[in-house]
């Protein structure tokens, strides 16, 4: 399935950059880009978006305001947050209008990737919940289907452990702990551990890098097959 994207974002740059990434993805169609918030709502009011990768300052509606507004129009669209504000009361107010990721500026294609592909796995559940059950919700919830807390061991929890995976499908190819830790935000501590755990469930293949010039490093990928 395509899904169709609507970008808003003022800086003619970052909008460049932000069509680019989302095409490189072949679930995704960019359907529209608009300068601010007025602009985006009569664009959502002519045509159907399935998501909107929205900038948070922007001039006449800013990105709070124009969530706020798709909102209270009952647009069917899910909504990911792409701005350069780092404060807690904006990410606040945007969880609770219900974004479905929060990208700060500036962003790493992989992070991009991995936020694309959240919304994905969020849409194909609803999809697929033809009857509700208590399963079905929780898969709904998580994006994924839900396993107990018995399933894995101490100190692994599920939503992390599908970012990192999903990271790592974004990757396609090796790389480095530090460096999925930077893109999904977690110490380079806790992602040894998830990595430790991956490969013992085989999931995920790791070799050393002696090539450094230094401390050799691990390297990791996702198991083919």
């Amino acid at each position: 399935m395509t899904y169709n994207v609507l970008i808003v974002e003022d800086d003619p740059m970052v909008a460049m950059i932000n069509e680019q990434y989302v095409r490189k993805n072949k679930n995704f169609n960019v359907s529209g880009s608009c300068r601010n918030g007025q602009e985006a709502i009569a664009f959502l009011e002519e045509h159907k978006v399935d998501l909107v990768i929205l900038d948070v300052f922007m001039p006449f509606m800013d990105g709070v305001e124009t969530l706020k507004k798709i909102r209270e129009g009952k647009f069917n669209t899910e909504v990911i947050m792409v701005t350069a504000a780092n404060d807690t009361a904006t990410l606040e107010n945007t969880m609770h209008l219900g974004v479905i990721d929060y990208l700060i500026k500036p962003f790493a294609y992989e992070r991009f990737q991995v936020a694309l592909e959240k919304f994905a796995a969020h849409a194909s559940a609803l999809k697929e919940a033809n009857v509700l059950d208590q399963n079905s919700v929780d898969n709904i919830i998580s994006n994924t289907k839900k396993l107990s807390p018995k399933d894995y061991p101490k100190g692994i929890q599920e939503k992390t452990l599908n970012l990192i995976l999903s990271c790592l499908e974004c990757k396609k190819g090796w790389t480095t702990g530090d460096c999925i830790a930077e893109t999904v935000g977690l110490s380079s501590v806790t992602i040894r551990h998830y990595m430790n755990y991956l490969v013992q469930e085989g999931q995920v293949t790791e070799s050393i890098n002696y090539e450094t010039g230094g401390r050799p490093s691990m390297l990791y990928t996702l198991k083919k097959g």
